[in-house]
């Protein structure tokens, strides 16, 4: 596993989802304006969702994620992630 995987997982908070976003965003070398201007964001929006702001809106929220070239996997708890399964062997439940 490299560097830039070890920012991806499981997110549970709004601030969790931002942070990595942000992660995301500075491993790409993308600036917020870029951003802004590649996904028709703001860039205050994009610096108060990279922040963890809990009353963001869904809509913008994955609209900048899909911009960042990111998706969101929904699953069951337990399940582990496409990258890293339970164990961290990658292997799946039955």
């Amino acid at each position: 596993m490299t560097k830039a995987d070890s920012i991806y997982g499981v997110v549970r908070t709004a601030e969790e989802l931002g942070g990595l976003a942000r992660a995301h965003r500075k491993h790409r070398r993308l600036t917020l304006e870029t951003v802004s201007g590649l996904g028709n964001l703001s860039t205050r929006f994009l610096s108060e969702f990279e922040r963890g702001k809990e009353t963001a809106e869904i809509g913008k929220i994955l609209k900048a994620l899909r911009t960042l070239g990111l998706e969101v996997t929904v699953q069951p708890r337990g399940r582990g992630t496409p990258a890293r399964g339970p164990g961290e062997n990658g292997t799946q439940p039955p």
